[in-house]
């Protein structure tokens, strides 16, 4: 059963050419899940990066929060059609994390607490395209936006930004996630509208 958080007003893509087509901007930060909100205990938390050999890299909270820690400023679009513009995050790079990941991977899937997947192609994770984000707006991710990390890949329509990230698994080829079995689009592109199938 799908979360939504109370209304927000918008303004139409026509009057801001910096939306992408068939989206509306909000200031607000809609909150949509797939079912119930994971309560992640810090002390928990792990993140692991793995492929058909097992675990390839692993970090604990403490661990993670020692790596290089970036700014981030940009818009993010979600596929129900808002939109909200600079937004602030702050977090740690995928190229960071795949730094020492040797690997011919061409795909990735995000894996959540929660069971909730989301395949993305392994270069749409680099070059400075995605991070595993801890803040919003300056202060620490709250649950309900994915807390304490959810992955940020914010050229892409914001269902591929995994709340409550756990692992990614890296693969040799694509394979369809939670949305995307069920009608979504298997890459999710805002600016040439890849919604659904």
């Amino acid at each position: 059963m799908a979360v939504i958080s109370r209304g927000f007003g918008a303004r139409r893509r026509e009057s801001i050419p910096e939306l992408p087509p068939g989206q509306y901007l909000t200031d607000d930060f809609p909150v949509l899940s797939a079912g119930p909100t994971p309560r992640v205990p810090l002390s928990d938390w792990r993140f692991d990066i793995s492929d058909d050999t097992g675990v390839v890299a692993s970090w604990d909270w403490d661990e993670f929060l020692a790596l290089p820690i970036e700014d981030v400023r940009t818009d993010i679009h979600c596929v129900t059609r808002w939109s909200k513009l600079g937004t602030t995050w702050r977090g740690v790079s995928l190229d960071t994390l795949l730094a020492d990941v040797d690997t011919a991977a061409t795909h990735a899937m995000a894996h959540s607490h929660g069971g909730y997947t989301t395949n993305i192609p392994f270069d749409d994770l680099r070059g400075g395209k995605s991070w595993i984000a801890v803040e919003f707006d300056g202060e620490p991710l709250h649950p309900e936006h994915g807390g304490p990390a959810r992955l940020l890949v914010p050229h892409l329509y914001f269902w591929k930004s995994a709340k409550w990230i756990r692992a990614l698994v890296l693969m040799d080829g694509d394979a369809p996630g939670f949305w995307e079995q069920n009608g979504y689009n298997m890459h999710g592109d805002p600016w040439t509208e890849e919604r659904y199938w």
